[in-house]
């Protein structure tokens, strides 16, 4: 069974993460991974492994995403069994003091969390999906049954 405690513990590796991110830290940031996680970028890059997680972040850290900080917003947790929950969630990075605000997050992501023997929660499986607000558009006018159900209230 899940518990608030187990929400705030999801909460808390996500904040891990855009802590971990602010730092430039890929040890730290991969820490919030399986050894075994897999890892697709808004571009589509698929990644395997813990060990390749941290190795592409290292390099991103060291080049295009150098003092860069993400920010996050958690849309929904839905618990599937009591190790075994998926997030969603939007982000961005951005660089400077202030982030930038909810609705200007450009990506969607979804992760997969299960709970490890360790009891920690962790990463298992992680997708980033860029948002094309100009194709929603487009979508939503000429086919509105496309509108989620949310946006439609």
């Amino acid at each position: 069974m899940t518990t608030q405690d187990d929400t705030t513990a999801l909460t808390e590796v996500m904040e891990q993460m855009s802590e971990a991110w602010g730092r430039n830290d890929a040890d730290a940031y991969g820490a919030s991974f399986t050894a075994d996680a897999t890892y697709v970028t808004f571009v589509g890059t698929y990644y395997s492994g813990r060990a390749d997680i941290v190795a592409c972040h290292r390099t991103l850290f060291a080049k295009f995403l150098k003092n860069t900080k993400l920010a996050s917003e958690i849309t929904d947790i839905r618990f599937y069994g009591p190790d075994t929950a998926v997030v969603t969630s939007r982000g961005d990075t951005y660089k400077g003091a202030t982030p930038p605000k909810a609705s200007k997050l450009s990506k969607v992501q979804s992760c997969t969390f299960v709970r490890e023997g360790d009891g920690q929660w962790r990463i298992a499986a992680f997708q980033n999906t860029q948002r094309k607000p100009l194709m929603e558009a487009i979508s939503f006018k000429t086919a509105p049954g496309t509108i989620p159900a949310a946006q439609r209230q």
